[in-house]
């Protein structure tokens, strides 16, 4: 019986990948005793890799495919199938930027001005050749974390690093003087399993179900009675999604309307609704929008 291999990022984006299954159809079970979580798809089989080192495990067939972002397919300048960006996190759903950051009070203002100077960064590669491109020789070095204490204390000109908010640069009383990257999560897969059309076609299956989760994100199904009269009154004020879902209540002049909203407008919209002659509102939460 054929098995995919699918990688799970271990670390930040950990809880919010296992929560984006579980919304699109897969329970994954970890422990921390384990790097193999359990799954409930017989097809399917579970790493816990750091999303770091998911393109080469994905390049070089140890798994099928996985997610991880596409600063580290960038940074290891992997040789795998891009399948679909995915835009989650644990804190915002905006995709990550890896910036260049000094010190508050440093005459650092431009790029060009850090010839000849030192740069840590997790990132190393990507960054080494972003300032190769540009003609810049830095001195770029390896940080195994605490990367703003290494420019706060004077070890460097300038750190590359990470962010989604920027807060915790300001925090440190740094400042954001250029943008190198801004990237996502991505799901991607080993040339040769794309190439297996089982495998393929189980790839596609999950992509498609994840994105469908991350759509209904922050969206809710609406369902109301409308009057026969007051129907166009009703629709005049319902945004949707697409156009909404009109059927007609059995033996009365009455309509039950559907659509799919932002959640954010509810609570405004539920009340003009009433206004204009709604009944029987309901409001139910979505897993998918395919």
């Amino acid at each position: 019986m054929k098995k995919l291999k699918l990688g799970i990022p271990k670390g930040s984006l950990e809880k919010a990948t296992i929560d984006l299954f579980k919304k699109s159809g897969w329970n994954i079970l970890t422990s921390s005793r384990s790097y193999f979580p359990g799954i409930d798809d017989p097809d399917l089989t579970c790493s816990l890799v750091r999303a770091q080192e998911m393109p080469r495990f994905v390049e070089n067939g140890i798994l099928d495919m996985g997610l991880t972002g596409k600063d580290w397919i960038l940074e290891n300048e992997s040789d795998v199938v891009v399948v679909d960006d995915l835009v989650y996190s644990k804190a915002t759903s905006k995709p990550a930027r890896w910036v260049l950051v000094v010190k508050e009070d440093s005459p650092v203002k431009k790029l060009e001005d850090l010839n000849g100077k030192k740069i840590y960064t997790e990132l190393v590669n990507y960054t080494k050749r972003y300032f190769k491109q540009r003609n810049i020789n830095v001195d770029v070095e390896f940080s195994w974390g605490a990367t703003e204490g290494k420019v706060v204390e004077g070890l460097c000109e300038a750190i590359v690093e990470v962010t989604e908010t920027g807060s915790t640069i300001k925090a440190h009383g740094l400042k954001i003087i250029h943008d190198l990257l801004e990237t996502n999560t991505q799901i991607i897969a080993n040339k040769d399993s794309w190439a297996d059309p089982w495998k393929q076609d189980k790839i596609k299956q999950i992509a498609l179900l994840l994105k469908g989760a991350l759509r209904a994100d922050g969206m809710v199904g609406l369902k109301l009675n409308v009057p026969k009269e007051k129907l166009d009154a009703v629709i005049g004020v319902l945004p949707s999604l697409t156009a909404p879902t009109i059927a007609n209540l059995y033996h009365k002049e009455w309509f039950s309307v559907e659509t799919v909203i932002s959640e954010s407008k509810v609570r405004e919209l539920i009340p003009k609704l009433l206004k204009e002659g709604a009944e029987g509102i309901i409001e139910y939460s979505l897993n998918k929008i395919i």
